[in-house]
């Protein structure tokens, strides 16, 4: 195997993103991103991985999907000194600003190393998270729409037709989902809760997508107790019947860790292995229809000893599958 097959994998990971406090108590806090470094370390995998700098996103890119009302009110609010925007949950800190331009530029640095050809796939630890941020408001720890973003600039830039975003946070993207229900060129996948017991109560299976969009909108939510068997199933009967069918020219992973067993916040009971065949799935998509080309973008996970050994376990099967595309590469 070579060097440039054995670090083959991208990684954005950067110090910047502690800086966004969120308080005592706060489940998205900056030791996450800590206990995630310190799981790669421990897996011997760090080091296998390209380190890829993030950026700050520009105004035009945010504005791609977010109001303009909103970015202003996010930084006077930020600059304030205020501790939290628009609910309880979103708290923020005077960097957060900056940290959010800087989390959604990561992905969006991710996006250009492997459009670019630099990697065949990258992994994002950022912070904070992105999913439930809607075009004009703060929900759910999420300041910036970290993958939307990411995906309306394959479109905007690369000219890329169709974008898949595979959601597997057990909390449904309801920001995600309204920026491109109408929209057929992303088709937007997401495992979660069901709405009924878990936030943020949308993501039923009857919401599909509207107008142009119909049917690039898949929903499949999940009862208190779903286990690994149930995510298998769920993966064989319609996402990858869905996926075959849509032939994603790049695939997003909104890559979210709390439906694990141990994770605090839902009632999913994932195994760390559940994110090793799941990584490889949606992996394997990719391969098939998008020439290996996937960024996988940090979302929730908030118990820290499972949410290390899931990414770890995630990052060492984005290197095999990135180890594959780049073996094939050289054939």
């Amino acid at each position: 195997m070579t060097d440039q097959q054995d670090r083959a994998t991208g990684l954005i990971w950067d110090e910047r993103y502690l800086a966004h406090d969120t308080g005592a108590g706060h489940p998205e806090r900056a030791d996450r991103l800590t206990a995630i470094r310190e799981a790669l370390s421990a897996a011997g995998v760090i080091e296998r991985c390209q380190p890829l700098a993030p950026r700050e996103a520009t105004d035009a890119e945010i504005l791609a999907v977010h109001s303009h009302e909103y970015l202003d009110r996010l930084r006077t609010t930020c600059a304030s000194g205020a501790p939290r925007i628009d609910c309880v949950d979103s708290a923020i800190c005077p960097q957060s600003y900056e940290v959010a331009r800087f989390s959604a530029g990561g992905a969006l640095a991710a996006v250009d190393a492997v459009m670019a050809g630099t990697v065949p796939n990258a992994f994002c630890a950022v912070r904070p998270p992105g999913h439930h941020c809607e075009r004009d408001v703060s929900m759910g720890f999420c300041l910036l729409a970290n993958v939307a973003i990411a995906a309306r600039h394959l479109r905007d830039r690369y000219k890329i037709e169709r974008v898949a975003i595979i959601d597997w946070d057990v909390h449904h993207g309801n920001g995600t989902q309204h920026l491109f229900e109408e929209d057929p060129s992303v088709y937007f996948c997401s495992l979660h809760g069901h709405p009924s017991y878990v936030y943020p109560g949308t993501g039923f299976p009857n919401e599909r997508g509207t107008g142009a969009g119909k049917e690039t909108t898949l929903n499949i939510p999940f009862y208190p107790g779903a286990t690994d068997s149930d995510y298998r199933r769920a993966f064989d009967e319609s996402v990858l019947p869905a996926m075959d069918q849509y032939k994603p020219q790049f695939v997003l992973i909104s890559a979210g860790f709390d439906a694990h067993q141990r994770d605090p916040l839902a009632p999913i009971d994932l195994e760390t292995a559940s994110y090793g065949w799941m990584t490889q799935a949606v992996a394997d998509i990719a391969r098939r229809h998008a020439g290996g080309r996937l960024v996988s973008v940090l979302e929730g996970g908030y118990d820290l000893q499972a949410l290390g050994e899931s990414v770890a376990l995630h990052v060492k099967e984005l290197l095999a599958a990135a180890n594959g595309v780049a073996a094939k590469m050289q054939e």
